[in-house]
């Protein structure tokens, strides 16, 4: 029997029989289901990304709608949440992530508000029998909130017939479809990687309803992001220092393995240990607070990215 086909329950079909002009109070909705506070926390979380949170509200609004449908009787199969991220490292997937996590949770759409990150090596076993409980036990954890599969492409290695990711993704694939109402996978990565991935597993492609292209950051938005990094930390830039770190980011935006956001919060990792090692060779000077929470531009200048043009050694992957 075909979901349109499933017999009502005398209730729905009192619902079902409501006139069209029943009055229906979508604020009131959206108000108890405080999905705002969700939208503005990712507003102070991340810098830019209009394309990403308009379409995080797009899919909130969907879900909202479906939800005051159903309570009044109207038929509608379960809507498809599988997800794809695509974008470069430290462009804000996991933190949408979580946020959507929040959201789906907040509507009645999972059970628990929880999100499960993993990699390959979390899915996929070593030598034959290993992979299917690594992959189901994995799968255990997550049930009933999102499964977040970072880098999700490597799964999948047909130049090694010896692999065993293809098993875990058979295993994935059958629970993303028996049992999407009760769990929701987000695969994350590189967008042309991505897109070879899909093209290998039709299978997979078919079960992803939103595709979500998170773009790089520019040096302006870098700029914000790394104040406000400084500034959760009690940290800040001195004039001339935010002059020199935006001459930085300019440099290293165009060398191998820029992350946007992670590798400024690399650089600034770096900065603050060369702060701390400037005041501990004045430490017999009178330092101030203002000094303890101080970036000078003496503490960016020297990275390598200056001087030969090459990143800091702490900068060099685009992994955390």
């Amino acid at each position: 029997m075909s979901e349109a086909e499933v017999e009502q329950t005398p209730e729905e079909k009192a619902l079902s029989g409501l006139p069209d002009d029943t009055p229906v109070d979508l604020e009131s909705v959206f108000r108890d289901s405080q999905i705002q506070d969700i939208l503005d926390k990712l507003d102070r979380e991340l810098v830019g990304l209009k394309p990403i949170k308009t379409r995080i509200r797009e899919i909130a609004a969907l879900l909202l709608v479906d939800r005051v449908r159903n309570s009044l009787g109207l038929m509608s199969g379960p809507p498809s949440l599988h997800m794809c991220f695509t974008g470069n490292p430290g462009t804000g997937k996991t933190t949408v992530a979580m946020r959507m996590a929040e959201i789906l949770h907040r509507l009645g759409y999972i059970r628990k508000c929880n999100l499960a990150a993993v990699t390959r090596d979390d899915l996929v076993g070593q030598y034959i029998g290993h992979t299917a409980p690594k992959t189901k036990e994995v799968l255990k954890r997550a049930m009933g909130g999102v499964l977040f599969i970072d880098e999700a492409y490597y799964l999948y290695r047909s130049e090694n017939e010896r692999d065993y990711g293809q098993e875990s993704i058979e295993i994935l694939l059958q629970v993303m479809e028996n049992q999407r109402e009760d769990l929701v996978v987000i695969l994350a990565g590189y967008k042309d990687r991505m897109e070879t991935f899909f093209q290998g597993n039709p299978g997979m492609s078919s079960r992803i309803a939103h595709h979500l292209d998170f773009p790089n950051y520019t040096a302006e938005e870098l700029i914000a992001i790394a104040k406000l990094m400084l500034e959760k930390q009690q940290y800040r830039f001195s004039p001339e220092a935010e002059k020199v770190f935006y001459q930085y980011l300019l440099k290293r935006m165009q060398m191998p393995n820029f992350a946007n956001a992670r590798s400024v919060r690399n650089a600034l990792d770096r900065a603050r240990l060369r702060q701390a090692n400037r005041l501990f060779a004045q430490h017999k000077d009178t330092l101030t607070k203002k000094d303890l929470v101080t970036i000078e531009a003496e503490d960016i200048l020297p990275s390598r990215v200056f001087r030969d043009g090459q990143p800091d050694s702490n900068q060099t992957t685009d992994r955390e």
